[in-house]
């Protein structure tokens, strides 16, 4: 849902909302898509040094103007967002690693799922098929609803499985597959290696549904 709009006509021409106020709202709230349209992608400090204020401020009113489409969902970054929209823009069919900005990574097996790096493990062991592996977790809806999650109680205990021979649904197999020991990473899966057309007997993942998991890698046995 977009947010209320900050500014009046009036403030957005006086000099009370600042180009860099103007940007930085641009840079938190818009999508990927429409910053790249608009050329408003990029280090903020150049994007203010090379943008006009009026410009600026169509850009701001073409936002609200665009509705909810034209909004990121709520908790996503400009990163993650750009990670994704880039993600596919590969022929290779082989695993790929997408150009991203510093500390961020994005593996995509095409087409069933995106894998963001949020925190770097150890760097060392990986988990490999047959491997019993322990994690915490937390899994979304599109429109960002928890449907799942062993976080948030006093004591949470790590989920405890082996990895790669069908336990869980396919793309915590393939993502967790591509990750170190205490390594937490968000999964973005495609309907196809998740719950499929059926959806969940109990309703609460409904047929052909992308899910987003938050994962951790406590430990690999």
């Amino acid at each position: 849902m977009a947010p209320a709009a900050l500014w009046t006509p009036e403030q957005l021409e006086g000099d009370s909302v600042s180009k860099k106020d103007l940007v930085t709202f641009l840079h938190d709230n818009a999508t990927y898509e429409f910053l790249k349209e608009r050329k408003l992608y990029g280090k903020t400090a150049n994007i203010i040094k090379s943008s006009k204020k009026p410009d600026l401020v169509k850009s701001y009113k073409a936002l609200y103007e665009a509705g909810d489409a034209a909004f990121r969902p709520e908790g996503q970054t400009l990163e993650e967002a750009a990670a994704i929209a880039t993600a596919g823009q590969t022929s290779d069919k082989s695993e790929k690693v997408v150009e991203q900005p510093k500390d961020t990574e994005v593996v995509q097996k095409e087409p069933k799922y995106t894998k963001v790096v949020l925190k770097k493990g150890d760097g060392e062991r990986k988990a490999k098929k047959g491997d019993t592996v322990h994690v915490f977790y937390t899994g979304t809806l599109p429109d960002g609803t928890v449907f799942d999650t062993n976080l948030g109680k006093k004591k949470p205990s790590a989920l405890r499985f082996k990895v790669g021979v069908g336990r869980v649904i396919r793309g915590w197999d393939e993502g967790l597959m591509t990750m170190f020991k205490g390594e937490k990473a968000r999964l973005i899966i495609e309907s196809e290696w998740a719950y499929g057309k059926k959806g969940t007997p109990d309703g609460r993942i409904p047929p052909n549904t992308d899910l987003t998991f938050e994962v951790e890698l406590v430990s690999i046995d």
